[in-house]
């Protein structure tokens, strides 16, 4: 079957799944397979389930005419989701960076919405399989489409780009995320400036932050958007306030490195014109959730649950910020980083020394790598159960205590602990 054809389908009901647990009425199910597991041998269940049509590459599972068969499903999805994406006609804005990406999509979507009908990535479904999902996810009443590319290598966001056909292009930072795919920071600047290439070739148009010489030169050429003018940083307490052209604006994100998130969100509400009023009223009105910067009270302590994810660039300004966190004694609770090849030995004891030079009250290091580390001053436990057992027995009180770390050691699940 032609991508044309599958369209046609598709138009019916605009709706796509992966997973069978979460089928819709009328969707397309798309036979997608894995290191463990063949989506291939649930294509009948989706249709028993609600499917209109299951998409597959293994002709052994094609029982009838609702089951079409495909030489590949994955690139059958990219393909459709760009046949999609030409079809919609509509501004996307491709976002991407070593940190902030999935917050600074958010507050975009935010500050949008208030005027336009958005569609965004859901979470941070950023990849092969991510972008293609959230493109169509989009139907013909979505008047601007946001999507986020995640990469951990050289040519993803290229091929994301490709897909995702974006009109507007911005990238939060460089950093030291992914170090391993990228083979070092050089190749991270070289990896996410895919996204500039793309933009400057199709003659689309940078969102720029001056105060960033990486993004100056490697947009050099391009349509470029400066971030807004009379914008200034007023204090963090530890929520960020800003000035924009006189008007106060109190923000519900914590730390100074969210200042150029909110930046970004308000260069691209007025970018599609915005007034201020709704801009201001959109970023007061964002509250961050899924662990990213949360701040959470429980008995006497406040708590700050930054644990969505972490690399060394990340960590350090966790760090660094929770330090200027008002007054009182302060606990970090700081996990493994991981993809860092290579380098992750000189950077889990960089951010070892960070902390200890800083000076905290407590300090406790969990993972294997942060266990291999030189630690004067604080606890190491090598796996998350050793430090269930260390809290288990321990009271904090009127504490101010910082928990970050990368996803897979998922260290929200201290907060169960924390008395």
């Amino acid at each position: 079957m032609k991508i044309r054809e599958l369209y046609e389908l598709y138009r019916k009901n605009y709706l796509v799944d992966t997973d069978t647990r979460k089928i819709r009425k009328g969707t397309i199910f798309f036979a997608l397979k894995g290191e463990n597991f063949n989506g291939n041998k649930f294509a009948i269940d989706a249709l028993e389930r609600g499917a209109e049509f299951s998409v597959v590459d293994e002709e052994e599972y094609k029982i009838n005419e609702r089951v079409i068969l495909v030489d590949d499903v994955l690139s059958t999805l990219q393909k459709l989701a760009n046949y999609h994406r030409k079809a919609l006609n509509i501004p996307i804005i491709g976002l991407t960076g070593s940190n902030g990406k999935t917050t600074t999509k958010e507050l975009i979507n935010c500050v949008l919405s208030s005027k336009y009908r958005t569609t965004a990535t859901q979470g941070n479904y950023n990849n092969h399989i991510g972008v293609p999902l959230t493109l169509l996810s989009m139907t013909n009443e979505t008047e601007i489409g946001i999507v986020e590319m995640g990469a951990n290598h050289k040519e993803e966001i290229k091929m994301l780009s490709e897909i995702a056909e974006p009109t507007i292009g911005y990238i939060t930072n460089f950093g030291k995320a992914h170090l391993e795919g990228f083979g070092g920071v050089e190749g991270v600047i070289q990896g996410k400036s895919e996204l500039y290439r793309y933009i400057i070739s199709s003659g689309g148009t940078l969102i720029i932050n001056p105060n960033d010489s990486i993004q100056i030169e490697k947009s050099e050429g391009a349509n470029t958007y400066l971030f807004t003018e009379n914008i200034g940083l007023i204090k963090v307490d530890p929520f960020v306030r800003m000035r924009l052209n006189g008007n106060k604006m109190k923000s519900n994100l914590i730390g100074a490195y969210n200042y150029f998130n909110i930046v970004a969100a308000v260069t691209i509400g007025k970018y599609f014109e915005l007034d201020e009023e709704s801009i201001i009223n959109a970023i007061e009105g964002y509250v961050p959730t899924n662990n990213r910067s949360q701040i959470i009270s429980k008995g006497s302590n406040e708590i700050i649950l930054d644990a969505y994810n972490a690399n060394p660039t990340s960590m350090k300004a966790s760090i660094e910020n929770f330090k200027e966190f008002g007054k009182g004694e302060k606990v970090v609770i700081i996990g493994d980083m991981f993809e860092l090849g290579d380098n992750s030995s000189e950077e889990h004891q960089n951010i070892v020394d960070l902390v200890e030079e800083l000076g905290f009250e407590e300090i406790i290091f969990v993972g294997d790598n942060f266990a291999k580390s030189t630690v004067l001053h604080g606890k190491q436990f090598s796996n998350f159960d050793l430090l269930a057992k260390y809290l288990e027995n321990k009271k904090f009180e009127n504490s101010k205590i910082l928990i970050k770390g990368s996803r897979a050691m998922a260290l929200e699940r201290s907060l169960e602990y924390i008395k």
